[in-house]
């Protein structure tokens, strides 16, 4: 049921391979889907920066679309490793601004209730690259 809903939404947003990958236990949207999701559905989503830390920041994000609101939060945590914070980037406040948008537009389409993330949300949901090498 899950897989039918998904492949729906795929066509829906016109979602390609490039634009969500498998990822242990979930599924993961790439930005590039995520943007491709709030262009089609002209989604507003606007922010109130709860706190905003050099190495701390958390945003909230209302998102709005056919009536439909929803509010969610994103966070960041400057550390080294997971168990030190959520994020290597000294970018915080962008990071959870990122955090904060993906989750509104994810949830807001349907996708979040079918254990679909962003690939923005945790480090650890990041795409491996594939390391090339050269003759």
């Amino acid at each position: 049921m899950n897989k039918e809903k998904l492949t729906e939404l795929y066509k829906k947003y016109n979602l390609t391979k490039d634009d969500f990958f498998k990822h242990q236990h979930y599924t993961i949207i790439t930005r590039q889907g995520i943007d491709k999701i709030q262009a089609l559905e002209q989604m507003s989503v606007n922010y109130e920066v709860i706190k905003c830390e050099p190495n701390f920041a958390v945003f909230k994000a209302l998102a709005e679309k056919d009536g439909k609101s929803i509010q969610t939060f994103g966070s960041a945590l400057k550390g080294e490793g997971y168990k030190d914070g959520n994020t290597n980037s000294w970018y915080v406040a962008e990071m959870a601004e990122k955090r904060a948008m993906s989750r509104a537009v994810l949830k807001l389409t349907g996708f979040y209730e079918l254990g679909v993330f962003g690939e923005d949300e945790s480090e650890s949901f990041k795409k491996q690259k594939t390391e090339y090498k050269t003759l």
